[in-house]
């Protein structure tokens, strides 16, 4: 069954929007309200290595680290960025010299 909007509203796992809402398995669970990778909202991080193919493993102040795409800005170890859904929106503070991370 769906809403107004054609949203599915009730299906098991159902992830609830507008039309084309997807059905089936929940996916990951999260452990905070701010996921980067699956948030609603973009969320400030700390690089702290770059990996290959636009990659980067990021600190996301809550003692855990996760990787995330880069591939659309330029960043170094060090920086801070804004990340939603996994991928880096903008670089809005720069790290030390060299990217070297204190």
């Amino acid at each position: 069954m769906t809403d107004e909007t054609g949203a599915v509203t009730d299906a098991p796992g159902a992830v609830t929007g507008g039309p084309g809402a997807v059905t089936g398995e929940p996916g990951p669970v999260c452990a905070s309200d701010q996921c980067i990778t699956c948030g609603d909202v973009a969320v400030e991080v700390r690089v702290v290595r770059l990996l290959p193919d636009g990659l980067a493993v990021v600190d996301t102040g809550q003692g855990t680290e996760e990787e995330v795409s880069v591939a659309l800005v330029t960043a170094a170890a060090g920086d801070t960025i804004l990340v939603h859904a996994g991928e880096a929106l903008a670089v809005v503070g720069a790290g030390p010299a060299g990217g070297v991370i204190p």
